[in-house]
């Protein structure tokens, strides 16, 4: 981390004499530095101006403008003005008759001091004393003094000798403090049988009122490829164990609802036979389901769509909800009889072709692995493992580290709604601050449910937050319920206020001692 450094106290005392060699005044001025000093965001300087026996040319005027000065940067400090006799007449003559609102306008461009710069008796001395916004580039900057000597607008000249301070001694400033998180997780509970299913789709071209299957027709090669491929790739895992091969026909609404069930039927079964020769499964692993006409699918369809009259057919499909052949053929009739049968034949024209699919499904069982054979496994086939498993591989890394955070973002992935993986890949997310999707994470869980770790994730959330009260609310909760890990997350919040009360105090905004003394009462009712 880089360390940021603040500029500490300089005092250097040397005086700076300016010769009397230019015609608008004559004797010599003298400024001294006292101090240039930096505390929080502040910087403070300090000059002390006298101007003894100095003689201004009575109608002129001469700024003398201390400027902080770094490699690219300038920051021009309030001037101090010394005026001849009759130009310092005329400026108090115009001070005197100014109303209360030019005098306002005047103070916020006023100089720092305006002095009269003519023989006198009577020792002319200021001390000058500026705050101004502390700047990064201020680390580097020395402080040099310029004159200006006629007022018109070009920039200042240096003075013959400039510079009132020129090292700069660092101190450290308080680095906010980082916490540790200490995160909670869940072991998900162990499947003495893993039960899974993958499933893909098939469009399959047929014949207009044909079941048969003609492999080489419009776009069968790449459908047919897409299930031999998914069921190969069940086949060729040795740590499979397939239980049904189910094919699922769907049919498209138009039609009958009796056609559209023996043709979908007798689609599946094609489906079904010109897999059985290629893969040496026993007969009855296949399954041949009806899945109905597909008015999901074609709801869908007219959602996503800019189809004329899109609300009205969607009324008509929400409205009459079932699947027996009177309510679908209903269902159709009304969809034919709506504005001429426009939307039905724009229907059966750009939106049937796609309804009429094969959906297989393979159910299988994936045996069971000992922590080395799953470290391995999940390499190439996470998919084939349980949470359990996948928790206890990420339990021999060291928390907090790539590998460990990996098993759990893959095992939320896998199981996108499991309470347990998102719990887990949360609490993940925080052991490297990621905020973002660990409240992605938490978002998905249910707020009613009592989980212990839960409330911890959330209290580190809060944390990291900045909202130190609410943290608090779900870490008592949590410790409550007898999690050591809320315990230590309520210390660091601790030790983090506590720094924040610190930086607090060396920014200077606690400045008053009993905001620091309530601030520091709060923090102990807290630990």
């Amino acid at each position: 981390m880089r360390k940021q450094y603040v500029l500490f106290v300089i005092v250097l005392l040397f005086g700076m004499g300016i010769s009397a060699q230019q015609k608008e005044y004559s004797g010599e001025m003298h400024v001294t530095p006292i101090s240039l000093q930096q505390k929080g965001d502040s910087v403070y300087v300090k000059l002390s101006f006298d101007i003894s026996g100095v003689n201004v040319d009575s109608r002129r005027s001469i700024s003398l403008v201390p400027a902080l000065v770094a490699a690219d940067n300038r920051l021009d400090l309030p001037e101090v003005v010394v005026k001849g006799r009759e130009n310092y007449n005329v400026y108090q003559r115009e001070m005197a008759l100014m109303s209360n609102r030019q005098k306002a306008a005047y103070a916020s461009k006023a100089p720092y001091a305006v002095i009269p710069g003519f023989k006198s008796k009577n020792a002319k001395t200021i001390v000058y004393q500026v705050t101004i916004q502390y700047s990064s580039w201020m680390a580097d900057a020395k402080l040099d003094m310029y004159e200006d000597l006629c007022g018109c607008g070009n920039p200042a000249r240096r003075m013959g000798v400039t510079m009132l301070a020129n090292q700069i001694a660092l101190e450290k400033l308080i680095e906010p403090y980082v916490i540790t998180p200490y995160m909670a997780y869940v072991q998900p509970a162990a499947e003495p049988i893993k039960q899974r299913e993958i499933v893909g789709e098939a469009f399959l071209d047929f014949v207009v009122n044909k079941i048969d299957i003609r492999p080489e027709y419009m776009n069968n090669p790449r459908e047919l490829k897409k299930v031999t491929d998914l069921v190969s790739e069940v086949k060729d895992d040795k740590d499979v164990t397939v239980r049904a091969i189910n094919v699922i026909g769907y049919a498209s609404p138009e039609g009958t609802y009796a056609n559209n069930q023996r043709l979908s039927e007798g689609r599946a079964k094609a489906l079904v036979n010109y897999l059985m020769p290629r893969f040496d499964y026993p007969q009855n692993l296949y399954k041949v389901v009806f899945g109905g006409e597909n008015w999901d699918g074609l709801k869908e369809c007219v959602e996503a769509s800019q189809m004329p009259y899109r609300k009205e057919v969607l009324e008509v499909i929400e409205s009459t909800p079932g699947e027996s052949s009177n309510i679908t053929a209903n269902r159709k009739r009304t969809l034919m009889n709506l504005k001429g049968g426009e939307p039905y034949r724009y229907i059966v024209r750009e939106f049937c072709p796609s309804l009429r699919k094969a959906i297989c499904k393979i159910d299988f069982d994936v045996r069971n692995f000992s922590i080395d054979q799953a470290k391995e496994v999940f390499k190439s086939r996470p998919q084939n493992l349980s949470l359990n498993e996948m928790f206890l591989v990420a339990n021999t890394y060291e928390k907090g580290s790539q590998e460990f955070i990996d098993l759990f973002e893959t095992a939320v992935r896998l199981y996108p709604n499991d309470v347990t993986a998102n719990l887990n890949a949360a609490a993940a997310a925080l052991s490297r601050r990621d905020k973002v999707y660990a409240k992605r994470y938490l978002d998905k869980i249910n707020k009613s449910l009592d989980i212990p770790e839960y409330y911890n994730t959330m209290g580190v959330l809060e944390i990291l937050n900045g909202n130190y009260d609410k943290a608090t609310s779900h870490l008592n909760k949590a410790l409550e319920m007898g999690l050591r890990e809320a315990k230590q997350n309520l210390a660091e919040m601790a030790k983090k206020q506590e720094n924040e009360i610190l930086i607090e105090q060396q920014k200077g905004k606690f400045r008053d001692k009993n905001r620091i003394k309530d601030a520091k009462n709060r923090l102990s009712l807290q630990k």
